[in-house]
């Protein structure tokens, strides 16, 4: 591989932990602790579901973020007012600010700057929101600032192929020798594999695999095992 392009939320960083912290904080007394992972899940699939009508200016942020823990909290028989919807977010907003690589991350992009690999980050949403976790998790220690791409500055989001074909202009990059590492399969690896890339699927949530044609190149059930893995990608 020459060139490996990364996801960041819950593929660079334990995004689980953040939103355990503010579920602990604000709705302690809803939730068991076998429940938040669940819980987790629920407000990611919530969050998938109305991003493209955020991306086209049909809802605002805030009502894409308190749609999300709102419904995922209705799977769980819990009614949420809006502005408890509210305060959780400011709240899990506040945790985001506390995150950090996960160490097998941070070692695997020591590894790949020593390889002199070309490196990139490819993450939906919105653009500040986005590089506030870039400059806390102090990415532009290996990558570029000019190789951060945001969907919000873009103007298209993943899966869309123009997100992709965007940044094989911007990096000149060759598709057969590019990688992509995300924990998505609906964004991330059907968008990467579509474009013509290869993936690797963080799936460390255990996620189902979708029955589909597209399969993803490698698959990461424990952030540890991408040391692993990361042996084949030398050529």
């Amino acid at each position: 591989m020459q060139t490996i392009i990364f996801d960041v939320d819950d593929t660079l960083y334990d995004q689980l932990q953040s939103f355990r912290n503010a579920v602990y904080q604000q709705l302690s007394t809803s939730f068991t602790e076998s429940e938040i992972g669940p819980l987790y899940k629920a407000s990611r699939k919530y969050s998938d579901e109305v991003f493209e009508p955020y991306m086209n200016g049909e809802i605002t942020v805030l009502e894409l973020q308190t749609y999300r823990i709102t419904k995922a909290c209705e799977d769980f028989g819990i009614k949420l007012s809006y502005e408890q919807a509210i305060r959780f977010q400011e709240v899990y907003l506040a945790e985001q600010r506390n995150i950090q690589l996960l160490e097998p991350m941070r070692q695997l992009l020591d590894q790949l700057c020593e390889q002199d690999k070309q490196l990139a980050v490819l993450t939906n949403g919105e653009l500040n929101h986005q590089m506030m976790k870039v400059k806390q998790l102090q990415l532009t220690n290996w990558i570029p600032a000019e190789h951060i791409f945001v969907s919000g500055d873009i103007g298209h989001s993943k899966p869309s192929i123009e997100v992709f074909e965007h940044i094989e202009r911007k990096l000149h990059l060759n598709k057969q020798k590019t990688l992509y590492i995300g924990d998505s399969f609906e964004n991330d690896i059907y968008g990467a594999k579509r474009a013509g890339w290869k993936t690797v699927w963080m799936n460390h949530r255990k996620r189902k695999v979708p029955q589909q044609d597209i399969k993803p190149d490698y698959i990461v059930e424990r952030p540890d095992d991408i040391l692993t893995i990361a042996s084949q990608w030398q050529n």
